[in-house]
């Protein structure tokens, strides 16, 4: 049985309520760069929350905010959190719709730039807190910014392009600059300030809106190229560990169909939680249950069976462990990137597959497998019942 998505973000919820951050302490003045960074909100929206991210350090920040850098470097958690907690996040509460503001178009500068720009800030008051949930990067203290400059801003090339053509759709803006290699963060923080699209239709859009977007966007056009492409021939097993996960990726010699699985093992207590999710052949229509996660990990398959010019089903299953904080989805994807560009397992049958996750999984491969949708079905299509399954496959217990 599935798990919901309230479900999911109840037991995320709890568990970043235990998690203390310490965010950095500032006064109501901010001499420093941003790396570059915005936030906007979505609380009130139509109306949001809209604002740089700083960090009271000049010179090169890019390194706080650029994911995609981080599992490669070999960055902690620890690290991570150092980085984000040193952001601070200056807000104006704009109309999505308001793009020719003077502070909005700060806003776009700062997301089309090449680099870290030197900027200034003064905020109403002290900025305080932290934002740590189960949605998003955290980020440091916050408050209201009463004035803001920025020093010149170098766009970079293929960003600029797409912001001069206002004829150009959103998700044809972003295909075209994720084929160019564009980092997902870049293009991104793009999509949410309005710089894409047809210009009657350019709007603020919230952050977290704005990867699931931008996400949801790049899958949707991979899978179309990727119908066409022939089945692979065998089964697959891609790995990966990083940040206190693990990551096991099943590639399926079938037509395009997808499970994903994410476990949380004594995290807070003895707790093991699995949620999960799929699609058939036929596309997904509902919001995913498990959110953003779903998406990203989607998209980051598919990028490399368009580049192996394959297609395959898929099966993820995703485990995190004791120590584990939520850092956001970029953790899903960038993980599942390495993965899939390291070396693979082959296997003859999809048990042969399974049993073999099954040896690095910490909870017994016979838990996903009751609880699956797809990969329950995939097994029995192979005239296997569960039980005759289970009992030849005493490692499967």
């Amino acid at each position: 049985m599935r798990t919901s998505k309230s479900t999911k973000n109840a037991y995320l919820a709890k568990l970043t309520e235990k998690i203390q951050m310490k965010s950095v302490n500032i006064g109501k003045d901010l001499d420093g760069s941003t790396p570059p960074s915005v936030f906007i909100g979505r609380w009130s929206y139509p109306k949001v929350y809209a604002g740089p991210m700083m960090v009271g350090q000049t010179g090169d920040t890019a390194i706080m905010d650029s994911p995609e850098s981080w599992i490669g470097e070999n960055k902690t958690q620890e690290d991570i959190i150092g980085y984000r907690m040193n952001l601070v996040r200056g807000k104006q509460l704009m109309d999505i719709k308001d793009l020719e503001n003077p502070f909005v178009e700060k806003l776009q500068d700062i997301s089309l730039a090449a680099k870290s720009i030197d900027s200034e800030a003064t905020f109403g008051s002290r900025p305080t807190g932290a934002m740590f949930n189960e949605e998003s990067m955290p980020h440091g203290p916050s408050a209201l910014i009463e004035k803001f400059d920025i020093d010149a801003v170098k766009w970079d090339r293929q960003l600029e392009k797409s912001f001069y053509d206002t004829d150009l759709k959103a998700r044809e803006a972003v295909m075209n600059l994720h084929n160019k290699d564009i980092p997902f963060s870049a293009m991104q923080k793009a999509f949410s300030v309005g710089a894409f699209g047809l210009k009657k239709n350019r709007r603020l859009v919230p952050t977290r809106w704005s990867i699931t977007a931008c996400d949801s966007t790049i899958a949707d056009n991979l899978l179309k190229e990727v119908r066409h492409y022939p089945i692979l021939d065998s089964y697959r097993v891609y790995e990966f560990s990083s940040l206190k996960n693990y990551y096991a990726i099943i590639l399926t010699p079938t037509e395009w169909q997808y499970e994903w699985f994410e476990a949380f093992i004594k995290i807070m207590g003895k707790e093991e939680m699995i949620f999960s999710d799929y699609e058939t052949n036929s596309d997904k229509t509902e919001y995913s249950c498990v959110g953003g996660c779903y998406y990203t990990a989607k998209m980051a398959v598919l990028d490399k069976l368009a580049k192996l010019k394959l297609q395959s089903g898929l099966i993820i299953l995703r485990e995190a462990y004791s120590g584990y904080v939520p850092l956001g989805v970029f953790n899903v994807r960038e993980n599942i990137k390495y993965a899939m560009n390291g070396d693979y397992k082959e296997f003859e049958t999809l048990k042969d597959a399974v049993v073999y996750c099954g040896t690095k999984l910490k909870i017994p491969i016979s838990k996903y497998v009751k609880q699956s949708n797809l990969l329950n079905e995939l097994l029995h299509s192979k005239q296997t019942t569960l039980d005759s399954f289970f009992k030849k496959s005493p490692d499967l217990q």
